[in-house]
């Protein structure tokens, strides 16, 4: 059970909000106008958090905004000295927050980088606008960021997005609701969000509407449960997504008994037939590899020199497949 707060992307007050040196007034800043840190508003925001905390026992915090990294140029908030001063201890406030948070085992989502400060999760890089485009572009999207984010983060350390309803605009096109009528379009979004290890925020009403939608939301989650423990190991990226052809990923970890699973994920209107080449050093794998397509008939593979083996992947037109290496 947790909580979310709107910190940083918001008005209060011209007496309580950054000022811009620029102009000696609020207004535009990083995200426009937010509050300053360092103000009394700012000292007592972050009171009220430690004691809601503190007496209600919650256990997850959402905090929206953060602290962008503006300066401030106020010569009368109480908690700096004027412009010289004001991001470093604005900065300050939001780390000590994020530690005493971090030492009370409360888990944070955080949309901005301060994982060094301590917090857990933050956003993988995508652009809210995005969401807007029609189905199939979101879902290349979608995996594009997950090529793209996970290079020096682990899967667990982010989230990314799926609107269930319209977000933003684009009207039907964009839009997964109603979802029954968007089987295809639902089930590639949770296999490639589940199947990297990135968890999405799912912005809508309900998770299904008919029980065709409920079957597909059960075996998705099944399937993601049966091999959580590899889906949130460590990725090796394949191949970053284009549309034009196949794009795909594989996770490894020696200490598991699957100590590789690659998926492959088809954007075009034709079945593909693929040789991909999977390297397999950081599986632990030595010299034989048993891989099995989903839950078929297993085939060995010797390594070559490299670490690597050669298979034949057949990937159905708008969808995906999974190989688990053992």
């Amino acid at each position: 059970m947790g909580g979310y707060s709107l910190l940083s992307s918001r008005w209060i007050s011209d007496e309580v909000d950054v000022i811009n040196p620029e102009t000696g007034k609020r207004g535009g800043m990083i995200f426009g106008s937010s509050p300053c840190l360092c103000s009394d508003w700012g000292y007592d925001y972050f009171r009220k958090i430690k004691k809601f905390f503190s007496e209600i026992g919650m256990q997850v915090f959402e905090n929206d905004g953060s602290y962008p990294g503006n300066v401030c140029a106020s010569t009368t908030h109480a908690h700096h000295n004027g412009l010289g001063d004001s991001q470093w201890k604005q900065f300050a406030q939001i780390q000590s927050l994020y530690k005493w948070m971090r030492a009370r085992g409360i888990y944070m989502n955080v949309p901005d980088f301060y994982v060094n400060s301590g917090t857990n999760k933050t956003g993988i890089g995508y652009r809210e606008v995005n969401w807007s485009l029609p189905r199939e572009r979101q879902a290349v999207l979608g995996r594009q960021n997950i090529y793209d984010g996970l290079w020096t983060r682990i899967p667990s350390m982010c989230w990314t997005f799926v609107p269930l309803t319209q977000y933003h605009g684009g009207g039907a096109a964009a839009t997964m609701e109603p979802l029954k009528d968007h089987l295809v379009d639902y089930e590639n979004q949770m296999m490639q969000n589940y199947g990297s290890g990135v968890q999405a925020c799912y912005r809508g009403p309900r998770l299904y509407d008919a029980p065709e939608t409920k079957d597909l939301v059960v075996k998705s989650i099944d399937w993601y449960k049966k091999y959580r423990d590899i889906l949130n190991s460590d990725i090796i990226h394949l191949r970053r997504p284009s549309g034009k052809d196949w794009d795909g990923f594989m996770h490894v970890n020696p200490q598991l008994r699957e100590k590789g699973f690659a998926m492959f994920f088809n954007p075009t209107n034709n079945e593909m037939v693929r040789e991909i080449m999977l390297p397999l050093y950081y599986t632990g794998i030595i010299e034989t590899a048993i891989v099995r397509e989903k839950e078929g008939e297993t085939k060995e593979y010797k390594l070559s020199r490299d670490y690597s083996i050669t298979i034949k992947v057949t990937i159905p037109a708008n969808s995906y497949n999974w190989y688990v290496i053992e």
